[in-house]
């Protein structure tokens, strides 16, 4: 028997986690992928085991866990002629998955318009931090940040009194990783029925709040934040834990603001973001300073550095620092009521307007992943229980008189 996805083509231009997954996934099932790595520096990946892996080991599982399976072709798309590569590729491809941002695939020439029409049948699966638009459609993202603070599941996991918690790593790279693959399944799916492909959108931000709908769905319909609510009743207070003599990267940590709320920052290579942050937080005076301005040194000169952004993050508020942030890896700790109301999840239609026959006009919480020529609808309201037993019934043959007297035996209601 051959496998699940065997003739599939899938061409991977993404690095990390969320995207690689998604594809490692595929080839797991037999699609034939072909991981798209910068000539030089390749996957940051590659790179990550020393600084992200918490076990380490002369064996690079974590890279080998997001990459197995797979192909791999060294091009720099940033120049023409690797663009025509790819553009050659996804001539006779099924599928292109990406990270890049909106502007770097106009940079880049691989927005799906242009790939389009070069294989109309193609279909293009975008993950990005925070959708297709609004103002942070650009920024940096990563799991910690997009998903977990700006999303929800932070604030929602952390006790009062508690430091936010980070939670293991990838895990929102890896559930979106699960959204993107299902809208890619659905696409192709439609394929065989149209020929035609499409874009399938995901975000972190927006799989986040799909995940934590079961709550977050109580916040749209009462404008309350769980949290607030159980502590009043439940008060309790946690310790505060100082994990700082445990962080290497001043940049890789929470930090409290002077409204006492939280903020995260994720920079895993802080060397590049050092300078950005300097201007984040007024500094500009130490964006040359050496004590600071490789990962080595800011590790040698951690506590000083901890010390200058603790006291930095604590002159404004959690609404000043969201500002701030835009351009950095970094976000507030969001409760569920800024989650809702914010900005760029709005723009994104992560939340979907719903007339309820008794209830009135609602909102609920779309599903992660967008498809382009075949969207998601809402148009019914949940059953009420056997809402549909006799429809169902009478499409499987049965009768009126049949249906009634199921019923009146107590088989159906």
């Amino acid at each position: 028997m051959t496998s699940a996805l065997d003739g599939i083509k899938v061409i991977d231009i993404s690095q990390v986690a969320a995207v690689p997954m998604a594809a490692r996934l595929m080839a797991d099932y037999g699609a034939e992928v072909v991981h798209v790595e910068h000539p030089e520096r390749g996957d940051l990946l590659r790179e990550a085991l020393p600084v992200l892996a918490a076990l380490e080991s002369d064996f690079h599982y974590v890279w080998e866990n997001y990459n197995h399976n797979k192909k791999s072709i060294a091009v720099d798309i940033s120049k023409p002629e690797g663009q025509a590569i790819i553009h050659k590729m996804v001539a006779g491809a099924d599928v292109l998955l990406s990270n890049l941002r909106p502007y770097q695939l106009t940079a880049f020439d691989l927005e799906y318009d242009r790939l389009k029409k070069l294989n109309s049948g193609l279909i293009f699966g975008n993950l990005t931090g925070y959708g297709r638009v609004g103002d942070n459609r650009d920024d940096p993202a990563y799991d910690h940040v997009a998903y977990g603070a700006r999303g929800g599941v932070v604030h929602r996991l952390t006790p009062p009194a508690g430091l936010p918690i980070f939670g293991v790593p990838a895990i929102g790279d890896n559930v979106s990783s699960l959204a993107l693959l299902s809208g890619i399944m659905m696409a192709l799916f439609v394929r065989e029925r149209t020929g035609l492909g499409q874009e399938v959108d995901v975000s972190l931000l927006g799989t986040a709040i799909y995940q934590i709908s079961w709550e977050l769905s109580g916040t749209l319909a009462t404008g309350a934040d769980v949290v607030e609510e159980v502590t009043k009743e439940h008060p309790f207070i946690r310790e505060k834990l100082d994990n700082r003599a445990e962080i290497a990267n001043p940049l890789g940590c929470s930090y409290r603001t002077s409204d006492e709320r939280w903020l995260i920052l994720i920079a895993p290579n802080p060397e590049r973001y050092w300078p950005r942050l300097c201007v984040v937080i007024e500094r500009e005076d130490l964006m040359e300073d050496e004590r600071f301005l490789s990962k080595e040194a800011l590790e040698e000169n951690r506590e000083e550095a901890f010390a200058i952004l603790e006291q930095a993050f604590k002159t404004k508020t959690l609404a000043q620092w969201k500002e701030r942030l835009s351009g950095f890896p970094g976000s507030a700790v969001q409760n569920s009521k800024e989650v809702i109301a914010d900005a760029q999840a709005r723009l994104n239609e992560y939340f979907v307007p719903f007339d309820h026959p008794e209830h009135g006009a609602q909102e609920m919480i779309a599903g992660p992943m967008k498809l382009s020529m075949t969207p998601a609808s809402l148009g019914n309201p949940a059953p009420t229980l056997g809402q549909h037993t006799d429809e169902i019934l009478q499409a499987h043959g049965y009768s009126i008189g049949g249906i009634a007297q199921l019923r009146q035996d107590g088989v159906v209601a």
